[in-house]
């Protein structure tokens, strides 16, 4: 996989993950709320856990694409385990240039 493949699916997968794992929060407190078909809390579940193991996935890619120190690179796992710190994380990494070159002018 080529850096700039490994970055911008790296920052694809930060986001959707972090979007994912808001919206499984909010079906959980539809689901305590009585809402229909459980708040979608299956759904969102399997869709999160996918997006979950993914991200890891593409964080430990990166690690070893850019050279990142075993800090930045728990950092990055350990974003995943808070609702919407994986986008952090991708933003603040795509700043100080840890996900490469920017293919923009």
């Amino acid at each position: 996989m080529k850096p700039s493949t490994t970055r911008t699916v790296f920052k694809r997968v930060a986001v959707a993950e972090a979007i994912s794992y808001v919206v499984l929060l909010i079906g959980s407190v539809l689901k305590r709320l009585d809402a229909p078909l459980d708040g979608g809390v299956p759904v969102l579940g399997s869709i999160h856990g996918f997006l979950f193991v993914a991200y890891v996935v593409m964080a430990m890619v990166a690690w070893r694409r850019f050279g990142w120190s075993l800090r930045t690179a728990l950092v990055a796992l350990g974003s995943s385990l808070v609702p919407g710190l994986a986008y952090w994380f991708e933003r603040k990494a795509d700043r100080e240039g840890l996900l490469g070159a920017t293919s923009a002018p």
